[in-house]
Protein backbone atom coordinates (compact mmCIF):
# COMPACT_ATOMS: atom_id res chain seq x y z
CA UNK A 1 0.00 0.00 0.00
CA UNK A 2 1.52 3.45 -1.08
CA UNK A 3 2.07 6.50 1.57
CA UNK A 4 -0.86 8.95 1.05
CA UNK A 5 1.66 12.57 -0.68
CA UNK A 6 -0.85 14.47 1.63
CA UNK A 7 -0.13 12.85 5.19
CA UNK A 8 3.54 14.62 5.47
CA UNK A 9 6.94 14.06 7.35
CA UNK A 10 6.02 11.69 10.34
CA UNK A 11 5.36 13.20 13.37
CA UNK A 12 8.85 13.90 15.60
CA UNK A 13 9.07 10.67 17.53
CA UNK A 14 6.87 8.35 16.15
CA UNK A 15 7.53 5.15 15.11
CA UNK A 16 8.81 4.41 11.28
CA UNK A 17 6.68 1.55 9.49
CA UNK A 18 7.80 -1.74 10.17
CA UNK A 19 10.22 -0.31 13.58
CA UNK A 20 9.88 -1.87 16.94
CA UNK A 21 8.09 0.56 19.51
CA UNK A 22 11.86 -0.97 21.66
CA UNK A 23 13.86 0.87 19.11
CA UNK A 24 12.13 4.04 19.04
CA UNK A 25 11.92 4.35 22.62
CA UNK A 26 15.98 4.09 23.21
CA UNK A 27 16.32 6.56 19.77
CA UNK A 28 15.50 10.04 22.26
CA UNK A 29 18.53 8.68 24.38
CA UNK A 30 21.07 8.63 21.58
CA UNK A 31 20.10 12.51 20.31
CA UNK A 32 22.99 14.95 21.09
CA UNK A 33 22.70 18.44 22.31
CA UNK A 34 21.89 19.82 18.66
CA UNK A 35 19.28 17.15 17.84
CA UNK A 36 15.90 17.92 17.87
CA UNK A 37 14.71 15.66 20.18
CA UNK A 38 16.69 16.94 23.04
CA UNK A 39 14.06 18.25 25.36
CA UNK A 40 15.32 21.70 27.78
CA UNK A 41 14.52 21.72 31.81
CA UNK A 42 11.76 24.42 30.70
CA UNK A 43 10.64 22.12 27.90
CA UNK A 44 10.25 19.18 30.60
CA UNK A 45 8.16 21.44 32.91
CA UNK A 46 5.97 22.16 30.58
CA UNK A 47 4.90 18.90 29.08
CA UNK A 48 4.86 17.80 33.03
CA UNK A 49 2.55 20.43 33.43
CA UNK A 50 0.59 19.72 30.42
CA UNK A 51 -0.24 16.12 31.16
CA UNK A 52 -1.46 17.44 34.76
CA UNK A 53 -3.36 20.16 33.17
CA UNK A 54 -5.15 17.24 30.90
CA UNK A 55 -7.41 16.38 33.85
CA UNK A 56 -8.68 20.19 34.35
CA UNK A 57 -8.73 21.23 30.94
CA UNK A 58 -11.35 18.14 29.92
CA UNK A 59 -13.35 19.04 26.84
CA UNK A 60 -12.07 22.97 27.15
CA UNK A 61 -11.64 25.04 24.23
CA UNK A 62 -7.93 24.74 23.03
CA UNK A 63 -7.17 28.31 24.77
CA UNK A 64 -8.71 26.83 27.73
CA UNK A 65 -6.71 24.30 27.80
CA UNK A 66 -3.28 26.26 27.07
CA UNK A 67 -4.31 28.52 30.29
CA UNK A 68 -4.76 25.27 32.40
CA UNK A 69 -1.13 24.27 31.19
CA UNK A 70 0.07 27.62 32.13
CA UNK A 71 -0.98 27.79 35.34
CA UNK A 72 0.08 23.76 36.31
CA UNK A 73 3.43 24.96 35.40
CA UNK A 74 3.66 28.06 37.20
CA UNK A 75 2.69 26.15 39.82
CA UNK A 76 5.01 22.81 39.23
CA UNK A 77 8.13 25.38 38.36
CA UNK A 78 7.29 28.61 41.02
CA UNK A 79 8.21 30.79 38.38
CA UNK A 80 5.25 33.24 37.54
CA UNK A 81 4.92 34.70 35.11
CA UNK A 82 7.17 32.14 33.04
CA UNK A 83 11.21 32.31 33.08
CA UNK A 84 12.61 33.95 30.03
CA UNK A 85 14.43 31.27 27.79
CA UNK A 86 17.79 31.20 30.31
CA UNK A 87 16.09 30.48 33.77
CA UNK A 88 19.75 31.15 35.05
CA UNK A 89 19.37 34.81 34.27
CA UNK A 90 15.90 35.07 35.71
CA UNK A 91 17.37 34.73 39.08
CA UNK A 92 15.63 33.58 42.15
CA UNK A 93 13.27 35.69 44.77
CA UNK A 94 16.36 35.59 47.22
CA UNK A 95 18.61 35.74 44.62
CA UNK A 96 20.55 39.94 45.26
CA UNK A 97 20.57 41.99 42.08
CA UNK A 98 23.93 43.10 42.23
CA UNK A 99 23.58 45.37 38.98
CA UNK A 100 20.73 47.12 40.73
CA UNK A 101 21.25 46.46 44.35
CA UNK A 102 18.88 47.10 47.34
CA UNK A 103 19.03 47.11 50.55
CA UNK A 104 16.00 46.06 52.40
CA UNK A 105 16.64 48.31 55.16
CA UNK A 106 16.75 51.83 56.47
CA UNK A 107 20.12 53.34 57.53
CA UNK A 108 20.31 54.43 61.48
CA UNK A 109 23.63 56.52 61.79
CA UNK A 110 22.75 60.56 62.16
CA UNK A 111 24.87 62.75 60.27
CA UNK A 112 26.77 63.76 62.81
CA UNK A 113 27.65 60.29 63.46
CA UNK A 114 28.52 59.75 59.64
CA UNK A 115 30.99 62.72 60.50
CA UNK A 116 32.85 61.30 62.89
CA UNK A 117 33.29 57.93 60.99
CA UNK A 118 34.36 59.92 57.69
CA UNK A 119 37.18 61.03 59.94
CA UNK A 120 38.10 58.30 61.33
CA UNK A 121 38.00 56.41 58.72
CA UNK A 122 40.73 58.90 57.20
CA UNK A 123 42.67 58.56 60.32
CA UNK A 124 43.45 54.96 59.51
CA UNK A 125 43.69 55.57 55.68
CA UNK A 126 44.62 58.55 54.48
CA UNK A 127 44.89 60.09 51.20
CA UNK A 128 48.24 59.76 49.65
CA UNK A 129 50.30 59.51 45.99
CA UNK A 130 48.58 56.24 45.26
CA UNK A 131 44.66 56.57 46.43
CA UNK A 132 42.13 58.72 47.92
CA UNK A 133 41.07 58.85 51.51
CA UNK A 134 38.76 55.98 52.87
CA UNK A 135 35.57 58.35 53.09
CA UNK A 136 35.81 59.71 49.22
CA UNK A 137 35.55 56.14 48.14
CA UNK A 138 32.11 55.70 50.24
CA UNK A 139 33.53 53.93 53.30
CA UNK A 140 31.12 56.21 55.52
CA UNK A 141 28.42 54.75 53.81
CA UNK A 142 29.28 51.02 53.94
CA UNK A 143 30.02 51.56 57.50
CA UNK A 144 26.33 52.75 57.89
CA UNK A 145 24.62 50.00 55.73
CA UNK A 146 26.73 47.50 57.88
CA UNK A 147 25.47 48.09 61.39
CA UNK A 148 22.56 49.11 60.50
CA UNK A 149 21.40 45.59 58.90
CA UNK A 150 19.42 43.41 61.48
CA UNK A 151 21.72 40.94 63.83
CA UNK A 152 23.95 43.56 63.69
CA UNK A 153 22.66 45.69 66.71
CA UNK A 154 25.95 44.81 68.75
CA UNK A 155 28.04 46.05 66.12
CA UNK A 156 26.25 49.34 66.19
CA UNK A 157 26.01 49.89 70.05
CA UNK A 158 29.86 49.53 69.50
CA UNK A 159 30.61 52.09 66.99
CA UNK A 160 28.17 54.85 68.55
CA UNK A 161 29.76 54.30 72.09
CA UNK A 162 33.28 54.60 70.51
CA UNK A 163 32.52 57.70 68.79
CA UNK A 164 30.95 59.35 71.64
CA UNK A 165 33.96 58.32 73.65
CA UNK A 166 36.40 60.11 70.84
CA UNK A 167 34.11 63.15 70.99
CA UNK A 168 34.38 63.06 75.00
CA UNK A 169 38.42 62.82 74.64
CA UNK A 170 38.54 65.54 71.83
CA UNK A 171 36.92 68.26 74.04
CA UNK A 172 38.66 67.27 77.34
CA UNK A 173 41.80 67.05 76.23
CA UNK A 174 42.04 69.79 74.11
CA UNK A 175 38.66 71.88 74.28
CA UNK A 176 38.12 71.12 70.63
CA UNK A 177 33.81 71.08 69.96
CA UNK A 178 34.61 67.58 68.44
CA UNK A 179 37.03 64.67 67.36
CA UNK A 180 36.26 65.73 63.40
CA UNK A 181 37.59 69.35 64.67
CA UNK A 182 40.75 67.84 65.48
CA UNK A 183 44.23 68.40 63.60
CA UNK A 184 45.98 65.15 62.59
CA UNK A 185 48.23 65.34 64.84
CA UNK A 186 46.03 65.37 67.89
CA UNK A 187 43.83 62.53 66.40
CA UNK A 188 46.58 60.26 66.17
CA UNK A 189 47.23 61.32 69.65
CA UNK A 190 44.19 60.03 71.23
CA UNK A 191 43.86 57.53 68.38
CA UNK A 192 47.43 55.94 69.18
CA UNK A 193 46.53 54.95 73.34
CA UNK A 194 43.63 52.49 72.00
CA UNK A 195 45.04 51.25 68.31
CA UNK A 196 46.58 47.85 69.78
CA UNK A 197 44.65 46.07 72.48
CA UNK A 198 47.61 45.06 74.55
CA UNK A 199 49.36 47.78 75.00
CA UNK A 200 46.64 49.96 76.14
CA UNK A 201 45.58 51.03 79.14
CA UNK A 202 43.49 48.99 81.35
CA UNK A 203 40.70 51.65 81.51
CA UNK A 204 40.46 52.05 77.25
CA UNK A 205 40.64 48.04 76.30
CA UNK A 206 37.09 48.84 75.41
CA UNK A 207 38.29 51.47 73.23
CA UNK A 208 40.60 49.89 71.80
CA UNK A 209 38.23 46.53 71.31
CA UNK A 210 36.16 49.43 69.44
CA UNK A 211 39.01 50.53 67.38
CA UNK A 212 40.06 47.30 66.08
CA UNK A 213 36.54 46.17 64.59
CA UNK A 214 36.42 49.83 63.03
CA UNK A 215 39.44 49.24 61.70
CA UNK A 216 38.17 45.88 60.27
CA UNK A 217 35.62 48.03 58.75
CA UNK A 218 37.37 50.61 57.05
CA UNK A 219 39.90 48.10 55.47
CA UNK A 220 37.12 45.95 54.22
CA UNK A 221 35.04 48.83 53.11
CA UNK A 222 38.07 49.98 51.31
CA UNK A 223 40.07 47.95 49.95
CA UNK A 224 36.93 46.56 47.88
CA UNK A 225 36.59 49.18 46.03
CA UNK A 226 38.04 49.69 42.86
CA UNK A 227 40.57 52.42 44.07
CA UNK A 228 41.10 50.07 47.09
CA UNK A 229 41.78 46.93 44.49
CA UNK A 230 44.30 49.57 42.64
CA UNK A 231 45.97 50.27 45.93
CA UNK A 232 46.95 46.97 46.65
CA UNK A 233 47.64 46.10 43.13
CA UNK A 234 45.24 43.28 42.28
CA UNK A 235 44.24 42.36 39.18
CA UNK A 236 42.17 39.15 39.76
CA UNK A 237 38.83 39.50 37.36
CA UNK A 238 40.23 40.45 34.51
CA UNK A 239 40.50 38.69 31.52
CA UNK A 240 43.57 37.44 29.99
CA UNK A 241 44.38 36.42 26.54
CA UNK A 242 46.76 33.45 28.46
CA UNK A 243 48.12 32.50 31.79
CA UNK A 244 52.36 31.62 32.35
CA UNK A 245 51.78 30.62 35.69
CA UNK A 246 53.20 32.05 38.90
CA UNK A 247 55.81 33.93 38.91
CA UNK A 248 59.30 32.70 39.73
CA UNK A 249 59.84 34.82 42.67
CA UNK A 250 56.24 33.91 44.08
CA UNK A 251 57.36 29.99 43.53
CA UNK A 252 60.69 30.20 45.24
CA UNK A 253 59.19 32.29 48.25
CA UNK A 254 57.06 29.50 48.34
CA UNK A 255 59.28 26.58 47.95
CA UNK A 256 58.23 24.99 44.58
CA UNK A 257 59.38 24.06 41.33
CA UNK A 258 57.47 24.21 37.99
CA UNK A 259 56.80 20.32 38.52
CA UNK A 260 55.53 20.77 41.65
CA UNK A 261 52.54 22.77 39.90
CA UNK A 262 52.12 19.92 37.26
Amino acid sequence: MSEDPKSGPPEPGAVPAGESASAAERSPATTGPGDPGTISRRGALKVIAAGAALGAAGSCAPEDAARSTESAHETLSGFDPLPPANPRAAGTLTDPDMLAPVVPWEMVLTDEEMRLVAALADVIIPADDRSPAASAVGMPDYANEFVSAPGHEENLIALRGGLAWLNRAARERFGAEDFPALTLARKHEICDEICFEPDAPANLKPQARFFDQFRDMVSTGFWTTEEGMRDLGYTGNVPLPSFDGPPPEVLEQLGLAGEDLV
